[in-house]
């Protein structure tokens, strides 16, 4: 039971963190622009180019995120199967 509710907890922490990630990315993309724009005087370029910048780095975040997570499920089913495998070659 331990192990599972370990699981379930690691697994929301990275869905609540994808969420954070995207916003984090979007605003700071978002905020970058806007002063680079009130300095330059390019309105609103910059700030639309910024934007798209962030959103773009929040999804590439996004799937580096989920290759991780994907990529660690995989060696934990692994090692789980390996560990029956290895138990009934042994009898």
């Amino acid at each position: 039971m331990g192990e599972e509710r370990r699981q379930l907890v690691r697994s929301l922490g990275m869905i609540s963190s994808i969420g954070v990630c995207m916003v984090v990315s979007t605003v700071i993309g978002l905020a970058m622009g806007y002063y680079l724009d009130k300095w330059l005087g390019t309105s609103p370029w910059l700030t639309l180019i910024f934007l798209v910048i962030g959103i773009i780095s929040g999804f590439r975040n996004i799937y580096i995120m989920a290759e991780r997570e994907l990529r660690r499920q995989r060696e934990v089913n692994n090692q789980g199967k390996g560990n029956g495998d290895d138990s009934k070659s042994a009898d």
